[in-house]
């Protein structure tokens, strides 16, 4: 099964890069990060609207005021944009130019959210909770299906073990399991997985060797000042690195990468 974003095919043959900042923090940011991506080969454009954190006083994102400029970077760029949803009431405001609505680890059980998201006709990337078992996180995706939204994209993002060196603990396993017992397309979110941006590029080369349909990668043209997770962030110059590296993982397993039909040509 593939699901269409735009018009880029995931769970198709060739493998999909999403990318873009943790944060939309403002135009120039935005815009930046959006033509730095595309040049490199990311097909879609990742943004956070609204941020979930932890801390009540973290940056909780932009919200209404980066409406204009995101539609505006969208139509220069011509990328199709993935954005995460807390909210049912967030749907309709940002349903004209919001292309795949992503489902954040801690609303995975937001059933309430996911009924809504089976009422619509966009695509839904659903992050897997830090803490869920893997039949957990497909009868969620049931929750979206069942309202009769089939266009479901399955990510793991990585869960909660004893290990603390690293943010959490990539779960191939999960990978593996869900693309044998389910019918959705399933990429990864190598960033949430480890928290360390220089471990970033080798998860995106396993996740690749091990079958996922394709990443889901913050980066940041500044990491060091962004204002959410910063750490994990790639400069644009190591994702455009990393993007040349990953191409020739995917060869030796006679896969290719899916570009942006509309590619900018790499800074060489």
């Amino acid at each position: 099964m593939s699901i269409k974003i735009g018009q880029t095919q995931i769970g198709g043959p060739d493998f999909t890069v999403i990318a873009g900042p943790c944060s939309v923090e403002s135009e120039d940011q935005f815009r930046t990060t959006a033509i730095g991506v595309k040049k490199s080969g990311a097909a879609l454009l990742r943004g956070g609207i609204w941020k979930m954190r932890t801390s009540p006083t973290a940056f909780q994102g932009l919200g209404e005021s980066s409406f204009e400029f995101i539609k505006k970077i969208k139509h220069e760029t011509g990328m199709s944009l993935v954005s995460e949803i807390s909210d049912i009431r967030q749907v309709e405001k940002i349903s004209g130019f919001v292309d795949a609505y992503q489902v954040g680890a801690r609303n995975m059980h937001n059933y309430s959210l996911l009924k809504e998201l089976g009422q619509q006709d966009k695509p839904v990337l659903l992050k897997r909770n830090f803490s869920a078992y893997i039949d957990e996180w497909l009868k969620a995706a049931d929750y979206i299906t069942n309202g009769g939204n089939q266009n479901v994209i399955l990510c793991e993002r990585g869960i909660r073990t004893f290990e603390t060196a690293t943010r959490n603990t990539l779960d191939l396993n999960a990978v593996v399991y869900a693309k044998k017992h389910s019918k959705f397309p399933v990429i990864v979110d190598p960033s949430h997985a480890v928290g360390i941006a220089e471990l970033v590029p080798h998860l995106c080369y396993a996740s690749a060797a091990a079958g996922a349909d394709g990443l889901i990668i913050e980066v940041h043209p500044n990491p060091r000042v962004a204002l959410s997770d910063g750490p994990q962030a790639l400069t644009l110059d190591v994702f455009d690195k990393m993007m040349i590296q990953l191409e020739k993982v995917l060869f030796a397993f006679d896969r290719k990468l899916q570009k942006h039909p509309n590619p900018l040509n790499r800074v060489s």
